[in-house]
Formats: C-alpha cells, sequence, structure tokens
C-alpha cells in the first residue's frame, strides 16, 4: 500500500493531505498551535484519529504518539555523527535514514520492512512516499513520518 504524504503549500501552521495510490485522501493532519509541535490525524471523514505531540522539556527532540487519547509510544532523535538514529518506544519498531535525511526504512523488531520512506525532490511543498507492506501499520507509519518531519523542521528554526 503506498501513501502519498503532502503538505499543503497555504497553510499558517502544519498541514498535510495524505492520499492513498488511487488519489482519494486517507488522512488529513491539522497543526494546532502550540508551544511546540502538535499534529491531530483525521480520517477522510474527519473523525479525530490520532495524535503527534512534541515534549517541550526534553534534551533532543520527543515526540508522543497517541491514537485517540490512548498513548502508544514515542519516538526521540538519537545522537549520530552521519545518518540520522531515532530511538523508539513504539511497536517494537525502528527507524533509520540516509544521510541526506530523505529516505527512511522502518524495521520491526525481527527485521522485516514495515515500511520504507522516501522523500520526493522538486516539489513546493515537503512530499513523501510512504510505502506500508500492511494497510493496518499506515497510521503507524504516518505518525512516525510525521514526527521525523516535525524533528527535521525543529532543527531547522
Amino acid at each position: 500500500m503506498k501513501l502519498l504524504f503532502k503538505q499543503r503549500l497555504f497553510s499558517w501552521l502544519d498541514s498535510y493531505d495524505i492520499f492513498d495510490e488511487s488519489g482519494a485522501v486517507m488522512f488529513k493532519v491539522k497543526g494546532e498551535l502550540s508551544f511546540s509541535h502538535l499534529l491531530r490525524i483525521y480520517d477522510a471523514n474527519d473523525n479525530a484519529i490520532g495524535c503527534v505531540k512534541q515534549k517541550i522539556f526534553s534534551f533532543l527532540p520527543r515526540f508522543e504518539l497517541y491514537r485517540g487519547e490512548e498513548y502508544m509510544g514515542c519516538i526521540n532523535r538519537e545522537i549520530s555523527l552521519f545518518k540520522p538514529h531515532y530511538n523508539i518506544d513504539f511497536c517494537g519498531w525502528q527507524v533509520q535514514g540516509n544521510f541526506f535525511e530523505w529516505d527512511y526504512q522502518i524495521t520491526d523488531a525481527l527485521g522485516y520492512n514495515v515500511a520504507t520512506i522516501s522523500k520526493q525532490l522538486f516539489n513546493w511543498t515537503d512530499t513523501y512516499i510512504i510505502d506500508v507492506h500492511d494497510p493496518k501499520d499506515a497510521l503507524y507509519s504516518l505518525m512516525l513520518v510525521l514526527a521525523i518531519d516535525a524533528e527535521k523542521c525543529s532543527r531547522k528554526d
């Protein structure tokens, strides 16, 4: 299952539309005014289904992931020299990225591929392709992409 993650061009806060392979909106992400990143995830019918919240007081950026109101886990960046590494307390998954921080691989505890994330270059806004092996992991994979993208934005600010 492939998802197209596309940031909205004219938006004051982080807002994204996530499309399935047929071009239909599968998820909507709306940023909220906050002291840190706060991203709410909605299904195609505008039902709130998840949230990514940045913790304010942490040495390295840390993001908590929620399904509905239920805490699912967190992700934070680890200190690394060449490739980005993230510590994930979530589903037993691991994430590793390439040197340019455009492409990522999500694997489970056994090393099996959960999702592959690729940034599309030469677009007006941040655009990613999320190739999810099992459709039931689509929301969780999206949460990780949102957290990684927000962490990168935090470093630039």
